[in-house]
C-alpha cells in the first residue's frame, strides 16, 4: 500500500507542478490533497485495496495447499523410514523434489502477477485522481494542487486542504461508473497486501516446515 500510495504521489504531484503554471497576473490559488487519506477513505480506493487482497489471498490459500502437501510426504517419510525399502524412499524422496520445485515456481509466479496487479491498478488509480484533480483544478481556478506529503509541506492553513471535496466528488463518480466493482464478502484491510507480500517473499527454507531447501 505504501509503495502504492507513494507512486501515486509522485505521479500526481509531478502533473500538477508541470500543468499548474500561471500567467504573473494571475491571482495564486493553491490546493492541497492527503493521497493517502483519498486511497483509505474514498470509494474507489477500498475497492483497489479489496480486489488486490482477494487475488492476493487466493495466491496465499494456493501456497499454503502446497506447503500441506509436502508436510503430508515428509510426515510420511519420517514415520515409515524404518519399513520403507531403498526404491519407495527414493521414490517418495524424489516426488517431495518435484512438489517442492513446483511450489518454488508456483511462488515466483504468484510474486510476478501480484506486483502486476498493484502496478496496474496503481496505474488506473492514478489516471482516475489526476483527471479528477485537473478538473477540479481547472474549474476551481486553481494554479496548482499539490499533495501533502510528497511535497515537503511543512505547513498549509486547513483552507487550502481539498481533500473531503475530491473524496466526495470520486465517490460519486464511482458510484456513477459503469465499470464499478462490488465486494461483499471482503472488508478492507490495510495491512493485508503487507502480509500477502511477506508469504510470496518468504526464504526458501519454510517458517511452517525447515524443509522447502531440500534437494
Amino acid at each position: 500500500m505504501k509503495r502504492m500510495e507513494s507512486v501515486l504521489a509522485v505521479g500526481i504531484l509531478s502533473f500538477f507542478f508541470l500543468t499548474g503554471a500561471s500567467s504573473p497576473t494571475h491571482v495564486v490559488k493553491i490546493g492541497m490533497i492527503d493521497l493517502q487519506k483519498i486511497l483509505e477513505l474514498s470509494e474507489a480506493g477500498k475497492a483497489a485495496q479489496m480486489e488486490i487482497n482477494i487475488n492476493g489471498k487466493q495466491m496465499e490459500t494456493d501456497l499454503n495447499d502446497k506447503v500441506t502437501e509436502i508436510e503430508a510426504i515428509e510426515k510420511e517419510i519420517k514415520l515409515e523410514s524404518l519399513v520403507m525399502n531403498q526404491k519407495v524412499w527414493e521414490e517418495k524422496q524424489r516426488n517431495k523434489r518435484i512438489k517442492i520445485g513446483d511450489f518454488k515456481d508456483l511462488r515466483q509466479k504468484y510474486l510476478n502477477d501480484f506486483k502486476a496487479l498493484e502496478s496496474r491498478i496503481t496505474r488506473r488509480i492514478q489516471n482516475e485522481v489526476v483527471a479528477l484533480l485537473e478538473d477540479i483544478g481547472k474549474k476551481g481556478g486553481y494554479t496548482m494542487i499539490v499533495e501533502r506529503r510528497a511535497g515537503g509541506i511543512v505547513y498549509a492553513p486547513s483552507s487550502m486542504d481539498i481533500t473531503d471535496s475530491v473524496i466526495r466528488i470520486y465517490n460519486t463518480n464511482f458510484q456513477n461508473s459503469k465499470s464499478k466493482k462490488t465486494f461483499d464478502t471482503v472488508s478492507p484491510d490495510r495491512y493485508q497486501m503487507d502480509r500477502i507480500q511477506a508469504t510470496l517473499t518468504f526464504p526458501d527454507t519454510d517458517h511452517r516446515t525447515g524443509f522447502l531447501t531440500a534437494q
